[in-house]
């Protein structure tokens, strides 16, 4: 390192170079978006603490999906669009580095808050007369804070390995947020524990837990083809098709950004879907579940039937 160096004590997220009237627009359509998406999962989470027939496992681990949702989209949303107002990019070391950890905390959990939805979907149509014993409120308490230590855990990893590394020379991070892959590359020395490490984890929040639950699927696809009733099956279907849409959405985008080589070429596209991961995700979850199950529709249906007759 040369002696003219100086550390680096704050960062500049570059974001997507646009006109100050393109901004503005954006501004207001995340505005709209990331509003929307605190209203959705807000939502959801009180009518499953309110409505009594949604005290089931299913809703208990789609609570944690919308709590999850709500602060991921906290997390990176209101800064990106103090952004675009003021055009002020910095942002200091420390909030960055939090920044990153509660990323990455919050999408690992996410990754096995899906993973424990697949298993009581797979013990609810593969072992309905075991349900009630396989997923008791204490195995439904210890999965989902399993989910939460094992998530930021490793979250907890990154961060260590990340406040070793010094900072010097530039200071412009290529993406919207600080995102560890774009934080990385401006570090001074080798990184090549860091990316050892997001490699490992990938494969521990990704690929494993993505695997478990096609292994899952495969058997729930069966066993519902084993239905006789057509309208058990078009149940069955119903409530895998939603949680198979919302894993579909979340790992292919995760995988794509985490396990894809990266190149000069893909770095608009990773922002776009980061992007899509932080806004977009977050408000198509609670939709999802809402529009294709009946039990959240006829909640929320009483719900708006309770506070018109008061």
């Amino acid at each position: 390192m040369g002696g003219n160096q100086s550390w680096v004590t704050e960062f500049v997220l570059v974001g997507f170079q646009l006109s100050a009237e393109t901004e503005m627009l954006l501004f207001w359509i995340f505005s709209l978006f990331y509003a929307f998406s605190l209203l959705a999962n807000g939502t959801i989470l009180g009518l499953i603490c309110l409505d009594r027939r949604l005290h089931t496992p299913m809703y208990f681990f789609l609570s944690h999906l919308a709590i999850i949702d709500m602060s991921y989209a906290s997390n990176n949303v209101p800064k990106m669009l103090a952004y675009l107002v003021n055009q002020n990019r910095t942002i200091s070391f420390v909030p960055c580095i939090m920044q990153t950890f509660l990323y990455l905390g919050l999408a690992a959990t996410e990754c096995l808050i899906l993973v424990a939805m697949s298993y009581d979907r797979f013990v609810a149509i593969c072992h309905p007369l075991q349900y009630t014993v396989r997923m008791s409120w204490r195995v439904c308490t210890v999965l989902a804070a399993t989910s939460w230590s094992c998530g930021f855990i490793q979250a907890f990893v990154h961060m260590i390995l990340l406040l070793r590394l010094f900072f010097c020379g530039s200071r412009e991070v290529d993406h919207l947020f600080c995102e560890i892959l774009s934080v990385l590359k401006l570090a001074c020395v080798d990184t090549w524990i860091n990316k050892v490490v997001i490699l490992a984890a990938s494969m521990f929040v990704l690929v494993g837990p993505l695997c478990l639950m096609l292994v899952s699927y495969t058997r729930i696809l069966w066993a519902i083809l084993q239905i006789q009733s057509k309208d058990g099956r078009r149940k069955a279907f119903s409530t895998c098709s939603s949680h198979l849409c919302v894993v579909g959405l979340f790992f292919g985008i995760a995988m794509m950004v985490y396990m894809v080589p990266s190149s000069k070429q893909r770095e608009e596209q990773e922002k776009i879907l980061s992007l899509f991961h932080s806004l977009f995700n977050p408000l198509l979850n609670p939709l999802i579940y809402s529009l294709r199950n009946a039990q959240v529709k006829d909640a929320l249906y009483r719900a708006l039937q309770k506070k018109g007759s008061l």
